[in-house]
């Protein structure tokens, strides 16, 4: 995680974080960040939202077996945050229909 990060956890009200499926290299370490964002003690009641990105690569893992590396379960039942998951293509425009609807239910609250 950037040394940084933490400054700006203090008045989030929830966050966004993108994970590059096309990176099978990093997924492990987009895991322990992602954790370490989760356990944050500012963010533990933020809505969150992650985004598999590059899912228009030919490179990518399924949702199914990206999720399972992450053990996303797990996550999502210890997390005390709301989480949602989606997938993008920022090429293509690929799911941020989707992406814009949360952004929107989560300013309505």
């Amino acid at each position: 995680m950037g040394p940084i990060w933490p400054s700006y956890f203090k008045d989030c009200s929830s966050v966004i974080f993108i994970v590059d499926s096309a990176n099978i290299a990093q997924i492990s370490s987009s895991c322990i960040q992602l954790l370490s964002v989760l356990s944050a003690e500012p963010l533990h009641s933020v809505s969150v939202l992650i985004l598999f990105n590059k899912r228009d690569m030919p490179c990518t893992m399924s949702l199914v077996e990206i999720k399972s590396l992450f053990r996303m379960d797990d996550i999502i039942a210890s997390a005390t945050q709301p989480i949602t998951i989606l997938e993008l293509s920022a090429h293509t425009g690929q799911g941020l229909q989707e992406v814009l609807s949360w952004l929107e239910s989560i300013i309505v609250k």
